[in-house]
């Protein structure tokens, strides 16, 4: 029993021996290959990075860039090995080209997000920190990936949204503010013009009302109990709400100073009496 193994032992090592003999050469030649293959990919993925990064290309893009040649070249290296060693590579390409048609069909949602976010890394419709409102989310950006932006808004929520949905939908843009739309009503018998310079002084107090922004004040309509007076302000998109009820509470405080009333709605009720003759009746 023992003698067979050893025999069998002694069979192994001179068919490597052989092996060795006639695909020695080869071998090394195919693990120099790889190597190579390995250094290239890092040494060119990093050259990519350094270009693109002097020419100010986003650097999400630099590193699909980069990561994308580095397989590329550990690819041709590996498919250069393994023909120096005399394998047969054609089935391995027929059966990388079946499961690459296989998966495009399974990740067609990733690869679409991956695709429209190239696009809007390159063309750069936004930039981080711009006021991005869509689909009704409102929020600043905080990243752009390949896959999905992220915004956060005021209340530190991160609401993720996938590219295809951005790139095919109308969003607006506002860069670093939102704006503050409100009305607030009047009596009738105060001068609006008094008003609405009361109005704009009390909002040039509020510290964060943009700086490089007027405000607009003026007739938004007529209503029934009052004169209603419009204002539009720009605020930081960071403190929007803070900012707003700031306004709204200088803006109050200003027109009771200047006693300016804020009307109540209020109806006239008439009351018609009834005829002597038809109450005889």
């Amino acid at each position: 029993m023992i003698d067979e193994e050893i025999r069998q032992l002694d069979e192994l090592k001179n068919n490597l021996m052989v092996w060795l003999a006639e695909k020695g050469a080869g071998l090394l030649v195919a693990i120099i290959i790889i190597a190579l293959g390995f250094w290239l990919a890092k040494r060119l993925a990093n050259l990519i990075i350094k270009l693109c990064d002097k020419r100010g290309i986003d650097v999400t893009l630099a590193r699909f860039f980069a990561g994308f040649s580095k397989i590329v070249v550990v690819v041709f290296a590996t498919i250069m090995a393994l023909s120096k060693l005399n394998v047969e590579i054609t089935p391995f390409i027929a059966l990388l080209g079946a499961s690459a048609f296989g998966l495009s069909l399974a990740v067609q949602g990733p690869v679409s997000n991956y695709g429209a976010g190239i696009v809007l890394i390159i063309t750069r419709p936004f930039k981080v920190g711009d006021t991005l409102t869509l689909n009704g989310l409102t929020g600043q950006v905080d990243c752009v990936n390949l896959g999905n932006i992220q915004l956060l808004n005021e209340d530190e929520q991160r609401i993720t949204i996938p590219n295809r949905n951005v790139l095919g939908e109308i969003f607006t843009n506002s860069y670093d503010y939102s704006i503050i739309e409100a009305v607030v009503g009047i009596d009738y018998k105060t001068d609006p013009e008094n008003a609405i310079s009361c109005i704009t002084a009390a909002i040039q107090t509020v510290a964060d009302v943009a700086p490089n922004r007027a405000a607009d004040v003026g007739i938004d309509d007529f209503g029934d109990s009052s004169i209603n007076i419009g204002y539009r302000v720009w605020v930081p998109t960071n403190c929007y709400h803070r900012t707003r009820y700031a306004v709204n509470l200088a803006i109050f405080r200003a027109l009771e100073t200047a006693n300016i009333t804020i009307p109540f709605p209020q109806r006239d009720v008439h009351l018609i009496q009834p005829k002597a003759e038809e109450t005889e009746g």
